[in-house]
Formats: structure tokens, sequence, C-alpha cells
């Protein structure tokens, strides 16, 4: 029989897991459409030679992935995940269309084995 401060603490870890689930998933997609936006910049000058390209697009990017390497961090300590798929996560904010679909898979996973 459990006690009560046990499902408090399993609560309290439930919406942990849930609070830092919501930040790596709002990261992975400003990441990815920030990505994308990084490529179309990079074809439209270096494919189309189009000058004048804004070359703050790539700041931006560099900014969102590095708040995207700290939040999916976080959600992969809370949740235990093993180094390869924790490298795995943090590289798909690297591969344009990636992270959208890493953030699916990852984020079924998660709820399925937490509950949330």
């Amino acid at each position: 029989m459990s006690t009560a401060p046990e499902k408090s603490a399993s609560t309290e870890k439930t919406k942990k897991i849930a609070s830092a689930l919501l930040r790596y998933r709002v990261l992975a997609y400003v990441t990815g459409i920030w990505l994308l936006v990084l490529t179309g910049e990079m074809v439209a000058k270096y494919i189309f030679k189009v000058e004048n390209v804004p070359s703050w697009i790539a700041v931006v990017h560099g900014w969102v992935y590095l708040v995207y390497l700290i939040l999916t961090i976080d959600l992969a300590i809370k949740v235990r995940w093993p180094a390869p798929r924790t490298i795995g996560t943090l590289l798909a904010g690297t591969v344009p269309f990636l992270s959208f679909f890493v953030e699916h898979w990852r984020s079924a996973q998660v709820k399925r084995d937490f509950g949330v």
C-alpha cells in the first residue's frame, strides 16, 4: 500500500516531466522552423546567388538551437534517456525537417512511458 508522500512525490515527478516535455516540444518546433528559414537563406545565397539576404537568421537559429540543447538535456535527465537517444535527439535540430519527426517520436515515447 502506498503512502501519501509517495503519491505526492510521484505526482511531482510527473508534473516535472510534463513541464520539461512541453518545453522540449515547443523548442523542437521553433528550432525546426528556424532551421528551415536558415536553409532557405543558404539556398537563396549560394544557389540562386541572391544578394542582401539577412545575415541575422543564422544567429537567431544558433541561439534557438542552444536553448533547444539545454531543454532537451533537461528532459533527457528527467526521463533518464540513454546517451545514444539523447545525442540523437540533440542532433535532430541540425537536419531540416528531422526535428519535427524526432519530436513526435520522443513525445509519444515519454507520454507512453510516464503517462503524461
